[in-house]
């Protein structure tokens, strides 16, 4: 899973205002990594070889996706008993060469995990290359496998093993195939130790991978003839700076565009490609009769708006008023009977109770333990919730869980179905009712929320996202294991479930003070 990191990609070049790099007497070695980034964008690869430090580190989020891939390949591995692993380290380019290849001589060792393999000024670690054939009658053959924490073949995949199995061949190995190895959602764990061989599948990618790597080597020599220049390639941020994967660029390349910036514009990017081959580079820009959507029309007006039937939606709601959160893990490898591989597992929740006298009350639930959580989540919050008040939700996610747990569990289900009707989601009617500049097209509540009640956000927070907090929960769960850290855990996920939860409250009675006494459409600005 892992991908090298060469120790001399991270010096320091000089570079003076206009971004001239001192060029390089030969091209700085490549990897896998590398060579994916200079699929994506060229001037993505000459910042990481020239520029590294103005790249935006991970956030914890994607440090987690990363962790989780790691570990993954590492369990992968105990699918091939016997393996060995090449111990020299990502920066032991020689001794991790030479590691592999006496293991290759070896015909004692049925597979070889993390070997490197050099050729034509290229680097890569292969997860797993499987031994398939050792007789007299001549050299083995092999297996290449790259294991993945996805649940499917992805098209970056195949570009990933396309120049793997280019340098490996070329490094004089012969490979019968080349596979993905990924997560099969399908598998239903049933206790006890997990069946590797149902977990993973293994998919024969061969044909597909053939046709890319017979491109390889031309675009390894445009990627080593463009880094041996002294300008950062010019090209503009856009599309492609977010797929496959986002680019660590981004801040930097954006920072110099206006707040206004066309690529601002929120949906379907193929009317900004037009609107910029018309020359447009900011959203005022764009000319009176453009066909834009709803939404990026709010953007485009760029002024406060609130429907006339905002008012009359918000006394609908019903006291005690619920504000209800619930934060997930999702499991790669599943740990409790009857789920499957990321399985939304429902481990907190947080609510709010307005009463009609105005008073709140906060509830709230965390499952610390190391065991099945769904039965107590679900219990505790049948009883929070009891049986009267509307409750309010920001997106269709809680609805999802619950519906869930009453397939789940039959005696839930009459429960459940009596909280679904109960249900008020507040997401659709802020997109269809209110409008405010400060949301750049955006609905996230992390958005929504500094927009309509500037005094609340989450910047004082540890934790200030779904994706951080599932991670931390994880970690908290099944890693820590001193107490004062995992206290320290505990109590950041409660802040944070707890802050979403505020927010739907003052953002509600925000929105109910925009309306006026009647209801009426409160203009800051006409659409």
């Amino acid at each position: 899973m892992s991908e090298i990191s060469d120790h001399t990609m991270n010096r320091k070049p000089s570079v003076d205002a206009q971004n001239r790099i001192s060029p390089a007497a030969v091209p700085p070695r490549l990897s896998k990594s590398k060579f994916l980034s200079g699929l994506q964008c060229h001037k993505r690869l000459y910042l990481e070889i020239h520029q590294p430090a103005v790249a935006t580190p991970p956030d914890a989020s994607t440090q987690a996706i990363l962790d989780m891939g790691t570990e993954i390949g590492v369990l992968a591995q105990q699918r091939f008993p016997g393996g060995a692993l090449v111990k020299a380290g990502f920066r032991q380019r020689e001794a991790a060469v030479a590691e592999t290849a006496a293991l290759i001589e070896d015909p004692r060792i049925p597979a070889i995990f993390e070997g490197a393999f050099e050729y034509d000024g290229v680097l890569v670690r292969v997860d797993i290359l499987e031994r398939l054939q050792n007789g007299s009658e001549g050299s083995p053959s092999w297996r290449l496998i790259e294991v993945k924490s996805s649940t499917r073949v992805k098209e970056v995949h195949l570009d990933d093993l396309a120049i793997q199995s280019a340098i490996v061949q070329g490094a004089g190995v012969q490979l019968d195939a080349t596979c993905l190895m990924h997560i099969n959602t399908g598998y239903v764990y049933n206790g006890g130790l997990v069946d590797l061989h149902r977990l993973f599948s293994v998919e024969n990618v061969s044909e597909a991978v053939s046709g890319r790597r017979a491109s390889v080597q031309e675009r390894l020599a445009a990627m080593k003839a463009m880094l041996l220049g002294t300008q950062v390639p010019a090209i503009e941020p856009d599309q492609h700076c977010h797929s496959p994967y986002e680019c660590p660029f981004w801040a930097h390349c954006t920072k110099d565009k206006p707040p206004r910036w066309i690529y601002h514009l929120p949906g379907k990017k193929e009317l900004v490609g037009q609107l910029v081959r018309q020359g447009i580079t900011t959203i005022d820009e764009i000319p009176e009769g453009a066909r834009l959507s709803d939404a990026q029309q709010k953007v485009k007006n760029n002024v406060e708006w609130v429907s006339s039937e905002l008012g009359s939606l918000l006394r609908s709601l019903r006291y005690p008023i619920h504000h209800l959160d619930a934060e997930t893990v999702m499991l790669a490898v599943p740990r409790f009977p009857s789920t499957r591989p990321y399985q939304a597992l429902p481990v907190q929740w947080s609510n709010h109770i307005e009463l009609e006298s105005g008073e709140v009350m906060h509830q709230e639930f965390l499952h610390t333990e190391a065991s099945e959580p769904r039965r107590r989540w679900a219990e505790a919050l049948i009883e929070s919730l009891g049986a009267s008040g509307s409750i309010l939700v920001y997106s269709a996610y809680e609805a999802g869980l619950i519906r869930q747990l009453a397939d789940t569990f039959p005696e839930f289900k009459s429960a459940f179905r009596e909280i679904e009707k109960r249900l008020w989601d507040l997401l659709p009617v802020i997109k269809d009712h209110y409008y405010h500049p400060a949301f750049n097209g955006s609905y996230s509540i992390k958005s929504v929320l500094p927009a309509i009640v500037p005094s609340l956000g989450y910047g004082d927070l540890a934790i200030q996202e779904g994706g951080h907090a599932a991670a931390e929960y994880y970690r908290m769960v099944f890693v820590e294991t001193d107490w004062v850290e995992r206290e320290a855990i505990r109590e950041a996920l409660l802040r944070y479930c707890a802050r979403d939860t505020l927010a739907m409250v003052e953002l509600r009675r925000a929105l109910r003070g925009k309306t006026g006494r009647h209801g009426e459409e409160k203009v800051a600005g006409v659409m």
